[in-house]
């Protein structure tokens, strides 16, 4: 048992440490604190994943390969090749849970751009289509993550249909 550790989930994913996790752990010495973080990071990551798993719907953007993995119930239906950010940083990495969906979104902040089935999770980013489909698969946005319009519209429908508390968006490098 790790000192502080609770296996309670609030809305955000991931477990949570009691305020006193780190005075606990420091009884233990200074030596003992980085096995207290690497165990605690050890533990959170199954955590995070099953998790996600039990979402009705998981989408899992791995920037590294420019894919968007999707999940229904813990089983994946599809791989998608998407445009993440030009830049490193520029699509945020996390695990984010959709606030707004859009089916005809015009950027404020790029002239107007289209954004077609914008399922919007962090501040004015979002997963939406795009007409530069030759573009996918390779990073090409200012931080959004761009999908062929077709699996667009099926990633916001099964939003829309399970709900956006039961969707997960868990975006790596």
């Amino acid at each position: 048992m790790i000192a502080g550790y609770s296996a309670e989930q609030d809305d955000a994913v991931g477990p949570r440490l009691s305020p006193n996790a780190l005075v606990d752990t420091a009884a233990y010495g200074a030596n003992h604190m980085f096995r207290f973080l690497a165990m605690t990071a050890l533990c959170a990551l199954p955590t995070l994943i099953s998790t996600n798993a039990n979402a009705d719907v998981l989408a899992h953007v791995d920037l590294s390969e420019q894919r968007l993995h999707l999940y229904v119930d813990g089983e994946k239906k599809d791989t998608w090749k998407i445009s993440g950010g030009k830049r490193p940083g520029w699509t945020h990495t996390g695990t984010f849970r959709p606030y707004f969906l859009s089916r005809h979104h015009r950027s404020r902040l790029f002239r107007g751009a289209p954004m077609p089935y914008a399922v919007f999770y962090d501040s004015h980013w979002a997963i939406h289509g795009t007409n530069a489909i030759k573009r996918l698969g390779k990073p090409a946005s200012h931080g959004c993550v761009r999908l062929h319009p077709k699996n667009a519209a099926v990633l916001f429908r099964l939003v829309q249909k399970q709900g956006k508390k039961n969707t997960v968006i868990w975006i790596t490098e």
